[in-house]
């Protein structure tokens, strides 16, 4: 531990911000809850909350570089997990994505993506080219492949999607040439038929397609959607107010405390309300940014950008999503929705991106 590993030495306007929008989530948790089943999920919210910061307090003081030299255990580890998820795991709704550990469920595959952030840190920190190689697009597609293929096995298309945007901004800032890319775009072009009649199951087809034409079953798999446009839409310039927005009060908008949180807050604070949101999201992601550029190495500033794109992926996925602009998916709003998994991991990328920062001045 250096002297710059003190307290003060964090981000503290990064994380200032960070509990400004976790505390609208809590805030719209409750709202959201209250007189439900789900009544008093804001209180556990206040909990993974904090243990979030004493993780991220925790995760800070280990030495990011000794973090990235036990890659190979991590990521042996990783794979080991989803493994175990795929046969023991808690099946709810059709997948099995969680592991009970008694009151709290372990979802293996949220806490993934930080060991997937140091490995496409320390692989591309260790390319000295100015640009990328096609063994290296296919070192780290293979990598990264892996986990994303027993993530859709359980099966969880939204959460092995969020990997994706940790390689993109790995290998984006480790400089991708034009023709590569061409490549790329052309094999995506071509497994995405691929994927569409031969992986994708009936449900994923009936969202895109929801997606396609919203009032082709507005009763049934078009219902969520349809809902949260509503709410959306109804929230005007300054919103309802708290705990007075129809569509989350009279429950018509499905399960408004975790993936379409956002749809219920914009209802209730109306388009200010989503405005201050998106401005305190931004300003995160322009402090994770900021560290990045200010970071002692190359490792560390992959490491504050991938975590800037995941996160910038979570937000426009899920704010896509709820005004009918992306696909229902299932990717929760960073620090907003519900979960405890999701939380903790969002705490541990932040306290990877202070790590960085408190060694910004090591040799």
């Amino acid at each position: 531990m250096t002297r710059y590993s003190s307290i003060r030495n964090l981000d503290w306007t990064l994380l200032a911000f960070v509990l400004a929008i976790a505390t609208l989530g809590v805030l719209q948790i409750y709202s959201a809850t209250r007189n439900t089943v789900w009544r008093g999920a804001h209180t556990k919210q206040i909990v993974y909350i904090l243990a979030g910061m004493a993780l991220m307090w925790l995760i800070s003081q280990i030495d990011y570089h000794a973090l990235l030299d036990r890659v190979p255990l991590l990521y042996l580890l990783s794979v080991l997990g989803l493994v175990v998820v795929y046969a023991i795991g808690d099946v709810r709704r059709g997948s099995k994505r969680w592991i009970a550990l008694g009151s709290f469920n372990f979802q293996v595959s949220e806490f993934v993506k930080l060991v997937l952030i140091l490995l496409v840190a320390r692989y591309f920190s260790e390319v000295r080219r100015d640009t990328v190689s096609g063994s290296d697009l296919l070192k780290i597609g293979g990598l990264v492949g892996l986990p994303i293929l027993l993530v859709m096995k359980q099966p969880d298309l939204g959460t092995a999607l969020t990997y994706v945007p940790i390689a993109a901004g790995g290998v984006l800032l480790a400089g991708l040439r034009w023709k590569h890319l061409a490549v790329l775009a052309v094999a995506g072009a071509l497994v995405v038929p691929v994927w569409w009649t031969h992986v994708a199951k009936s449900y994923q087809k009936e969202r895109v397609m929801t997606f396609v034409v919203p009032d082709r079953d507005p009763r049934g798999s078009g219902y969520q959607l349809i809902q949260s446009r509503i709410a959306v839409g109804a929230g005007g310039l300054w919103g309802k107010g708290i705990a007075k927005g129809s569509q989350t009060q009279l429950r018509f908008l499905p399960v408004p405390h975790t993936d379409f949180i956002f749809s219920a807050y914009a209802e209730e604070h109306g388009f200010t309300g989503v405005l201050l949101a998106l401005a305190l999201y931004f300003v995160v992601l322009m402090r994770i940014i900021y560290n990045a550029q200010t970071a002692a190495d190359r490792a560390g500033s992959f490491l504050c950008v991938c975590v800037c794109a995941l996160l910038l992926f979570h937000l426009l996925v899920n704010v896509g999503m709820v005004i009918g602009r992306m696909p229902v998916t299932g990717i929760p709003l960073p620090l907003m929705s519900y979960g405890g998994s999701s939380m903790l991991a969002v705490f541990l990328m932040l306290g990877l991106v202070n790590n960085v920062r408190l060694r910004r001045f090591v040799n």
